[in-house]
């Protein structure tokens, strides 16, 4: 009985062992998922089995835990390559190449061939790499937290975003459902998420939302974004939208150069159509033959020129707007200007704005208090300013309104130059620089 006894026992922690550790499928994300086992009836089955029914429960218990259990990233594989390795049509390095593997891209592992090639998808690309610039198992876990992102989507109409993982903590901001925001840290109960980065320190600043509500519904979901390689195609696509950026620029500034010489001959011509009314008048007046003919052209003038000027407003706006989104992908720099070297959010629109001959305060913080005319955020139109602050109200942060509840601006340092839902945070003010 002793020898029976001390069999059911080590069945019984090996069958719990293994309940625990075999995986239910293997996993190809960051996170793996293990079965839910129940163990507390395997006392009743154990009492009643014969010594044989034991023993051979107790071959296969072992069996099984004396098994290696293979790593979920068993068929993933990230590129530790220095910069990227070409992906090949065929598993030859004379083959033609069809994409390239950054590093920290992940792909599938489709085969494994002799002669170190392994066949990958990665993205909308398939094809062959040296398993050389590969990380597959443990090593590819160990790279995963540094290459991917983590993303939190909200789930509920308006979730708050606190200081601290605490719901006695202050609360820094509303964000509203469907908006993503980066993560920084995940715990068990708690997100922490990226917000932005501040204009003035150029450091992220974030704040904590809550995965579950106190019923159990799911505030939050989270999901593990890779990077993919990238084909011959998009990698093309990529440096001509690039080119089509830097033309736009060059050619924006082309024709701000040729409005501001159209002005100045505007002006020249008013000012010498003025001057000849004002000798026609003097003439006029020593011949005793007075008119209000040159006081009432210039008021005539002047209306034109208003009615005119807000006609044009709405087509203005659209072009303001169309150009600062061709810079989107952009990347984020703090202390930037350069629309497409890199610029940070008040760089980003004082450069958009500068572009179209209107001159902007250089951050955010001067541009909410005088940069053109306060309106009502009721009152929003495309290419208006939206402005954010801080938890203790100090503006750190501003975007253009691009219409349907859409802005776009240079976010921070891990998104760049994006959209987002224009109340992404609390806003602080809207200021109207045209007209």
């Amino acid at each position: 009985m002793r020898g029976k006894k001390a069999i059911k026992t080590v069945v019984y922690i090996a069958s719990a062992v293994a309940c625990i550790m075999i995986p239910t499928s293997r996993a190809h994300a960051a996170e793996s998922v293990y079965a839910e086992q129940g163990v507390a009836g395997i006392a009743a089955i154990l009492e009643n089995a014969s010594i044989e029914e034991l023993e051979s429960a107790y071959s296969a218990s072992i069996e099984i835990l004396s098994k290696e259990i293979e790593s979920p990233y068993a068929n993933l594989g990230v590129s530790t390559a220095d910069n990227y390795v070409n992906i090949r049509k065929e598993p030859s390095t004379e083959s033609e190449v069809t994409g390239k593997l950054y590093r920290g891209c992940s792909a599938d592992i489709l085969e494994t061939l002799e002669g170190g090639w392994v066949k990958i998808k990665s993205g909308d690309v398939e094809g062959y790499i040296a398993m050389d610039f590969l990380a597959i198992g443990d090593e590819a876990e160990a790279m995963v937290d540094d290459y991917a992102t983590k993303w939190a989507t909200v789930n509920t109409q308006t979730l708050r975003v606190r200081e601290k993982p605490s719901t006695d903590s202050s609360i820094l901001t509303l964000i509203p459902s469907g908006e993503t925001y980066v993560v920084v840290q995940e715990q068990d109960e708690w997100v922490e998420i990226l917000l932005g980065t501040d204009e003035e320190t150029g450091t992220d600043f974030t704040g904590f939302v809550k995965k579950e509500s106190d019923e159990n519904q799911k505030l939050v979901d989270i999901s593990v974004e890779f990077k993919y390689a990238i084909s011959v195609e998009e990698e093309n696509r990529i440096k001509q939208a690039e080119a089509e950026a830097e033309a736009a620029a060059a050619q924006r500034k082309l024709e701000l150069a040729q409005e501001e010489a159209e002005r100045k001959e505007a002006a020249r011509k008013e000012a010498e159509r003025k001057a000849q009314q004002a000798a026609e008048a003097a003439e006029q007046e020593s011949n005793q033959n007075s008119s209000n003919s040159s006081s009432s052209n210039s008021s005539s003038d002047n209306s034109s020129s208003q009615s005119s000027s807000s006609s044009s407003d709405s087509g203005l706006r659209s072009k303001v707007v169309n150009y600062a989104l061709k810079f989107v992908g952009n990347r984020y720099v703090w202390g930037g200007e350069s629309l497409t070297g890199g610029a940070d959010c008040s760089g980003f629109v004082q450069s958009i704005y500068g572009d179209f001959g209107y001159s902007l305060p250089r951050v955010s913080r001067d541009q909410a208090s005088s940069a053109g005319k306060r309106v009502s955020e009721s009152d929003i139109l495309p290419g208006d300013l939206v402005f954010y602050a801080n938890s203790s109200g100090s503006v750190n942060h501003v975007a253009m309104y691009i219409g349907n509840g859409k802005i776009v601006h240079a976010a921070n340092s891990r998104q760049g130059i994006i959209t987002s839902q224009y109340r992404y945070r609390d806003i602080y003010c809207v200021r109207r620089i045209i007209n």
